[in-house]
């Protein structure tokens, strides 16, 4: 079955309704390799802000023949989350994702698939609103539209990184991070993997914004998660996990800065164009 670019933007949301304790966020936060007692220590619990991304989480849907879509070649392109409060340790929360946009970059590129996610509390006030980029490389070429994709936010390139924090990654990362609910076996299965075109499972692109994220809020924000409030990034590469991530920060005002991360080992670029806001002491 082939993509059908109406059918997919006119598809009922996928609704996700979700327990959060602590020992869900407690998981979250060993996935993307935090070791602060305050975010793993059940007495003196926070919620990362990254843990956004999967919050009312659907899945990996591709794999739904129903879209269409070749999921073997689905890779994360970009990804954005707004918050609006506080992320909770406990309660119930419900996501609502969308498919709320298509481009067609042709068939040697593929599609752009924008799906964009409200997630709110028990009393119904807005949590955050997630937007994840997809670059569906087997599927382009149907005609579609390929402007308007949204612009990524430039780095400065004329000067140096203010700001530049060292954190590695743990050889079973993708194994741990994978029970936060993507499953997709890119993470796992080496077969799967090498059909991809990777030497070997690939760290999850959103625990290596996980990671990206604990270092901005060590860099600007005294590691108060409370205080973050977007971060946007473009993925360029993927890591492997047990490598190291390095990631430059340049301050851009008042609460607002620009990143990019690297990968150490392969002097390897992962993550580019990133825009983090955040409440200033």
């Amino acid at each position: 079955m082939a993509l059908d670019p109406t059918k997919l933007l006119h598809r009922l949301p996928y609704v996700v309704r979700q327990v959060i304790d602590p020992g869900y966020c407690i998981l979250y936060a060993l996935g993307v390799g935090a070791e602060d007692l305050e975010f793993v220590y059940e007495d003196r619990l926070k919620s990362l802000p990254t843990m956004a991304a999967v919050l009312g989480y659907p899945g990996f849907i591709w794999r739904d023949p129903s879209l269409g879509v070749t999921w073997e070649k689905v890779v994360l392109a970009e990804h954005s989350i707004v918050i609006h409060k506080p992320l909770p340790t406990v309660g119930e929360i419900v996501g609502v994702s969308r498919f709320t946009a298509l481009y067609d970059k042709g068939p040697d590129k593929g599609v752009i698939a924008i799906l964009e996610r409200a997630v709110r509390d028990a009393g119904g006030d807005l949590l955050c609103i997630v937007t994840s980029t997809t670059m569906l490389r087997g599927d382009g070429g149907y005609g579609g539209a390929a402007e308007g994709a949204p612009v990524p936010h430039p780095i400065p390139d004329d000067r140096p990184a203010e700001l530049a924090l060292e954190l590695p990654t743990a050889p079973n990362l993708a194994l741990i991070y994978r029970r936060s609910g993507d499953l997709n076996p890119l993470h796992i299965d080496p077969d799967v993997a090498r059909k991809s075109g990777f030497e070997r499972p690939i760290l999850h692109g959103l625990a290596t914004y996980g990671v990206v994220g604990r270092a901005l809020m060590s860099a600007l924000m005294q590691n108060d998660p409370t205080r973050l409030t977007r971060m946007d990034a473009r993925f360029s590469s993927p890591v492997y996990p047990g490598e190291t991530i390095r990631t430059e920060i340049w301050r851009q005002g008042d609460g607002k800065a620009a990143f990019r991360a690297w990968c150490v080992e392969r002097n390897r670029m992962v993550l580019n164009n990133g825009l983090v806001e955040y409440v200033p002491v």
